[in-house]
């Protein structure tokens, strides 16, 4: 398998074989996994020159299995793939950073990660900002999983079956509660109409054909230009 010459045949692709130091552990480089929109650090695992050219060519993470002595495709017999977004290297070129979408639970234990907590654990994981705005990824995906599904019984098909002008509706009403929750009300309410608004304008985003993601690209590009001096 040839390395891939240039940029155009790997899109945004950061990282090429030929400019990692191989050398330094024997062949193969330690690879991070994260999720690409929520950036929860998935596994870890490792690959040689070969897995990481199998990786970019067919978009799907591929890593060389230290115990089975070869290469192996995340997801090959179970399905829950990684499908390739980014893949960066650190600044001394000898470890990796996958940025990935997961098609299904990425432990073996059939968890979401491979460093979440068991269920019998005792102490519950520390709460932290970045990790509670990464669950807005995670409402997104969901709300996108229900329009496309429509599971019966849910809420959210109900709301999709509804139309757009009843969500529109629904994401105004919350607004207007949101306002007088912020003005009238203790701080518990108020974080519970605000957490209706996000949900209810999340629905809205994708019954539009949109996602949070698209909105938080408006928010980027309004602080980038704001930042340049704009």
């Amino acid at each position: 398998m040839s390395e891939v010459p240039d940029g155009s045949q790997v899109g945004r692709i950061g990282v090429f074989p030929g400019g990692l130091d191989w050398d330094k552990s024997g062949g193969l480089l330690p690879v991070v996994v994260q999720d690409a929109d929520s950036l929860r650090v998935l596994m870890l695992g490792y690959m040689d020159r070969e897995a990481l050219q199998a990786t970019l060519s067919r978009r799907l993470v591929t890593f060389y299995s230290r115990s089975k002595q070869r290469l192996w495709t995340k997801g090959e017999t179970s399905g829950h793939v990684l499908e390739l977004v980014d893949v960066q290297a650190d600044c001394d070129a000898d470890a990796l950073l996958v940025l990935a979408r997961p098609h299904g639970p990425t432990c073996h234990l059939q968890r979401s990660s491979c460093f979440e907590a068991a269920p019998h654990a005792q102490a519950a994981p520390q709460r932290t900002p970045a990790l509670e705005i990464g669950f807005l990824a995670q409402l997104d995906a969901l709300v996108a999983g229900r329009e496309r599904e429509r599971p019966q019984g849910s809420y959210t098909t109900s709301l999709f079956e509804s139309g757009v002008r009843r969500i529109a509706q629904k994401v105004g009403e919350e607004g207007v509660e949101t306002a007088l929750a912020g003005v009238a009300q203790s701080d518990t309410h108020l974080l519970g109409e605000v957490a209706d608004l996000i949900y209810h304008v999340t629905v809205l985003l994708h019954a539009r054909r949109l996602s949070l993601s698209d909105a938080v690209a408006v928010l980027e590009d309004r602080h980038a230009v704001r930042a340049g001096g704009g």
